[in-house]
């Protein structure tokens, strides 16, 4: 075992969203924590009641000498986390526990939060940490973001975008509604794409940028990307139309959306940029950076508990 695959000193910090997965896990939270406890470290659950103080209590765990940082819920959640562990020497242990699991399945873990908790404590235990790659998000002017998963820049990001605006109606619904109006103003927008400097603009309706294969709960968009090999997989959908959209949605899910008419997987890339009128991104299913971003692939940025 290498310094670098070993566990660093300190307490495990734990960050849990009781609403993820509609609250469907809040039950398992007691046990998870005694699980982790029985793996030989103090166990600290980080205190917050919005997201925005989920990702400050993981920044000030991680400056306050926590060894291992475990977040207990969706994308969404491990996405906030992330923003504290990437680029640092404190290894990170995702427990799958909401609506969309994309990150932690496709980095190894059980899709069952027990099971997943069972990989963590054993890899506390025996004081074991593998690297993944992370994907690094910019934008001039603003703070960097970082993602796991898969950043969205086309369509899907566009329907997030319409249903954070909206009051009504509130939960899954509020999200159908979205697709139904978006779909209505279905047009492709002008993107120019630079990938390791070689510039083309494409009219597209998606255009996904991946670091694993899958968003949504298990759509698998970017179906060849894989967070170990250095590289970022682009997926660019073209001139589709309502109907070819929705024909192509279940191929996604099955891992074939080149299959489409105007689908086009790009090749692998180390460096990203991506430019579009009018667009916000989505990384991890989270609200990110309004185009024009640039998007990097950092080898090895995070440690899994493994």
């Amino acid at each position: 075992m290498t310094a670098h695959d070993r566990v660093p000193p300190g307490p495990v910090a734990v960050l849990a969203n009781p609403t993820a997965g509609r609250g469907r896990h809040r039950g398992l939270l007691p046990g998870i924590l005694e699980r982790l406890a029985g793996a030989g470290r103090p166990v600290e659950l980080l205190r917050a009641r919005t997201p925005e103080e989920a990702e400050a209590a993981c920044h000030a765990a991680v400056a306050g000498g926590a060894g291992a940082l475990v977040a207990v819920g969706g994308d969404g959640t491990m996405h906030r986390a992330l923003q504290a562990v990437a680029g640092t020497d404190v290894p990170f242990g995702p427990v799958p526990a909401g609506t969309g699991n994309d990150f932690a399945v496709d980095t190894g873990f059980p899709a069952d939060p027990v099971a997943a908790v069972e990989v963590i404590a054993d890899a506390l235990a025996a004081g074991r940490a593998r690297s993944v790659d992370l994907a690094r998000l910019s934008r001039r002017g603003e703070a960097d973001r970082w993602f796991g998963a898969v950043l969205a820049a086309g369509f899907d990001a566009i329907v997030n975008e319409r249903a954070n605006r909206m009051r009504w109606p509130r939960g899954p619904r509020r999200y159908d509604l979205a697709i139904v109006v978006e779909l209505a103003r279905l047009r492709p927008r002008r993107y120019r794409l630079v990938l390791d400097g070689v510039a083309q603009e494409v009219d597209a309706v998606l255009v996904a940028v991946g670091n694993t294969a899958s968003y949504g709960g298990g759509m698998r968009i970017c179906p060849d990307a894989d967070p170990h090999d250095g590289l970022l997989d682009v997926v660019v959908g073209g001139r589709f139309d309502r109907r070819t959209l929705m024909r192509v949605k279940p191929q996604i899910y099955r891992g074939t959306p080149c299959h489409a008419p105007a689908g086009a997987r790009l090749p692998g890339a180390v460096l990203f940029y991506l430019a579009a009128e009018g667009i916000t991104s989505y990384a991890d299913g989270e609200r990110s950076l309004d185009l024009p971003v640039t998007v990097t692939a950092v080898p090895a940025a995070l440690r899994l508990l493994r």
